[in-house]
C-alpha cells in the first residue's frame, strides 16, 4: 500500500509540477440538462456551466481533430463568461486497468485537455487539472456505450 502510495506522488508530480492547493468546486448534477447548443455528438455532457465534456477512444488520450469543435466551443465560453474564474479539468477512466494506470490514463487526458485549451488561447494558469481514474463513473453498466461514457474529460468552474 506504501508502494501504491509513492507511485501515485510520483506521478502527480510529474504530470502537474508542483503541488497545488486544493481548490473548492461547485458540485455539477451527474445528469446535466443540455440544450441543443450544448450537446456532443454522442449526446451525452457531464460538464457545468455551459462547458462540454470531451470522450476518448479506449487506452487513448490523444485530442483527436473531430474533437476541436469541442475545444473551440469551451474556449469560447471559458474566454467569454467564463473568463477570469479557474477551470478544473477531471480526467476519468473505464473500470479496465489497474487503478494506478488508470489514473495516470486520467491525467494524460485532462493534460492533453489542458493542453487544446491553451492553444486556443484559454490561460493555462486559469486551468486546474486532476486525475478520477475510474472511481468517478457516470454510467455502471456492463456495456459498451456505457463504458464509452466513462471514458472522459468533464470541465468544471472552481468556486
Amino acid at each position: 500500500m506504501k508502494k501504491l502510495y509513492i507511485l501515485l506522488a510520483i506521478g502527480a508530480l510529474m504530470m502537474n509540477g508542483c503541488a497545488q492547493k486544493k481548490p473548492n468546486v461547485t458540485n455539477g448534477d451527474e445528469t446535466v440538462t443540455i440544450d441543443e447548443n450544448n450537446v456532443n455528438s454522442n449526446g451525452y455532457n457531464s460538464s457545468s456551466d455551459g462547458m462540454q465534456s470531451f470522450y476518448f477512444d479506449f487506452n487513448k488520450f490523444e485530442v483527436t481533430p473531430d474533437m476541436q469543435q469541442n475545444v473551440t466551443f469551451n474556449a469560447g465560453v471559458i474566454n467569454g463568461k467564463l473568463s477570469g474564474n479557474k477551470i478544473k479539468i477531471e480526467g476519468n477512466c473505464d473500470e479496465f486497468g489497474s487503478d494506478e494506470y488508470n489514473y495516470a490514463l486520467g491525467l494524460k487526458r485532462a493534460k492533453a485537455v489542458k493542453d487544446s485549451l491553451a492553444s486556443e488561447g484559454v490561460p493555462a494558469s486559469n486551468l486546474v487539472i486532476v486525475s478520477f481514474g475510474e472511481s468517478n463513473p457516470q454510467c455502471r453498466e456492463m456495456t459498451d456505450s456505457c463504458y464509452a461514457r466513462n471514458r472522459r474529460v468533464d470541465l468544471h468552474t472552481v468556486r
